[in-house]
């Protein structure tokens, strides 16, 4: 049996995360907070994360047993395709606005950062086996993610919801994918509740920061934000090849060459419509 299943502090097969549940109990709290200092549009992105991702996990569970890997390709489609035009419109302008040059080397940055800490957090979660790499790379992502929304918009509160939005629009597919890995393993999808809640644990108490308004430091800030979300979103893109996530949820074999050639036309189609969605908002509530 494994260091998961033995702790039970983590993931257990009979009852639900203590962890998960601590989690939506610090949201609780920063959601106090957050109204008290007047953070609505922080509040509503965070919740919004959190409900997307909780709201997926009896779907994940129940997807254990049946599967939809065309489901999975068009929830991970949308919600790149969504990330990447939000990042692209909303975050890069703003950072070259501020400082082209250091807003470019904090795009690079965030990129670089972003896939370092997901290899780094991959590998760490096998050194340290009573965690779930699952439940430790998801919090890690959501905590920072959370921080960086924070820190983004407090530094300009007249953004639009759109653009926060468009970021957690992924929680949904991520939550349904790593639900669903934990209730096939005979593990609590619960524990999948701590990723959910940490974009508000860290967005709400990182909008309060008073950061210098200094432009260099703004364009590092938005640079990285953008490099960090485009590294997140291209990870989030559906690769239909055999081995992956999108592969092992269809339980292909070496040949369902045809399978999968028809899964990458709605990978194509999800993510160009997730664009377009964004684009669309985007006219709606005004240039």
């Amino acid at each position: 049996m494994s260091n998961n299943m033995e702790t039970g502090i983590i993931n257990t097969g009979e009852r639900q995360s203590l962890v998960g549940l601590a989690g939506v109990g610090l949201l609780l709290a920063f959601s106090g907070l957050a109204v008290v200092s007047e953070l609505w549009k922080v509040l509503v992105i965070a919740w919004v994360a959190f409900a997307a991702m909780a709201g997926s996990i009896p779907l994940g569970v129940r997807a254990a047993e049946t599967g939809s890997a065309r489901r999975l390709v068009w929830g991970y489609g949308l919600a790149s395709g969504a990330m990447i035009t939000s990042a692209a419109v909303f975050l890069v302008p703003q950072a070259m606005g501020f400082d082209p040059r250091v807003g470019g080397f904090g795009i690079a940055a965030g990129i670089l950062v972003g896939f370092g800490s997901h290899v780094l957090g991959h590998r760490l979660s096998h050194v340290n086996s009573a965690f779930d790499d699952t439940a430790v790379q998801l919090s890690a992502h959501a905590l920072s993610a959370g921080a960086i929304i924070g820190l983004v918009y407090g530094a300009m509160p007249e953004l639009g919801l759109l653009l926060g939005l468009a970021i957690v629009s992924h929680k949904g597919p991520a939550g349904y994918a790593a639900a669903r890995r934990l209730a096939a393993g005979g593990r609590s999808a619960s524990v999948v509740l701590l990723p959910a809640a940490g974009v508000g644990i860290t967005a709400i108490p990182s909008a309060l920061l008073d950061l210098p308004a200094v432009p260099a430091v703004n364009a590092a800030v938005f640079g990285f934000a953008a490099g960090v979300f485009l590294h997140v979103a291209m990870d989030f893109l559906p690769r239909c090849e055999v081995g992956g996530e999108v592969g092992e949820v269809a339980q292909v074999t070496d040949h369902a060459h045809e399978l999968l050639d028809r899964l990458r036309i709605h990978a194509v189609a999800s993510t160009l419509l997730g664009g377009l969605a964004v684009f669309l908002a985007w006219l709606a509530v005004g240039p």
